[in-house]
């Protein structure tokens, strides 16, 4: 596939089939140790009317030259930089911005997507106009790649009012890009939740499905988001979202968010 130029916001009402049907952007930071398992997760699925954009997000150790050289290689493969780093959120808005597909995802940089993960939701998103967001069930894994568990999400029902309270349409999303446009796209102000917060405008103005299969392999290891995120940050951020939320789908005089905190202790030695 020769590479084009963008067709331009402005050209997205008309499906040009000189651009690919899917776009998937890789954000990453530091994971030289994962990256090339996620990129080749992509490149392998059995659907192939894709292109991958990777944004490095101001690396200092061997990612960008990963993903330089899976470019060289394979040229659905499109490599964007930030010289600093910024933030997920300000990476996956770099990517998404640069996207041609008709249908937008996302994948992290040491995640897994399965083979057949953009077959299956793409197809959703074929046979029903009026869905506008897909997202599947996950399996976490460990640092070494072993399965450990189903994704805690997987069991929550969806529905526009309980993702009020609980992130369920969780890894991974594919996306139609003029739902993602109509809903304002990411927003940065919400890095470290920008998916979240995204998926709460998405449920406002189009409809959401969900695949019961397994299609994502979500890694939990020392350097995770969820480990090195400061609890009371994401906290406060969550709390913006809900709360703007409310106020749009005009709930904000007859409902209250109410947060709760549980912490948790633990005995540690001293020697």
């Amino acid at each position: 596939m020769n590479k084009q130029p963008s067709p331009g916001k402005g050209n997205l009402n008309v499906i040009d089939s000189k651009f690919p049907k899917v776009s998937i952007a890789i954000p990453v930071y530091n994971r030289e140790k994962y990256l090339g398992i996620a990129v080749r997760s992509v490149l392998d699925q059995t659907f192939t009317d894709l292109e991958l954009i990777i944004v490095d997000d101001g690396s200092t150790d061997g990612s960008l030259a990963i993903a330089e050289q899976f470019a060289l290689e394979d040229d659905r493969v499109r490599v964007l930089s930030n010289p600093i780093n910024k933030g997920a959120a300000h990476a996956l808005k770099k990517g998404f911005d640069a996207a041609r597909g008709e249908y937008i995802g996302q994948v992290d940089s040491d995640d897994i997507l399965e083979a057949r993960a953009i077959e299956l939701t793409a197809a959703v998103l074929d046979d029903d106009k009026d869905c506008g967001l897909v997202y599947t069930n996950y399996l976490d894994i460990d640092e070494n790649g072993r399965k450990m568990r189903p994704g805690k999400r997987c069991v929550i029902p969806y529905s526009k009012d309980r993702l009020l309270i609980d992130f369920m349409t969780f890894h991974f999303r594919l996306i139609r890009q003029l739902i993602y446009l109509k809903a304002g796209g990411f927003n940065t102000e919400f890095n470290n939740i920008e998916d979240y917060e995204l998926c709460l405008r998405l449920s406002e103005v189009t409809n959401i499905k969900k695949i019961d299969n397994y299609l994502y392999q979500y890694r939990f290891h020392h350097r995770s988001t969820k480990v090195t995120m400061n609890d009371m940050d994401r906290v406060e951020l969550c709390r913006k979202a809900i709360t703007q939320a409310l106020k749009r789908r005009g709930m904000n005089t007859t409902h209250k968010l109410s947060i709760s905190i549980n912490p948790t202790f633990a005995i540690e030695t001293l020697i």
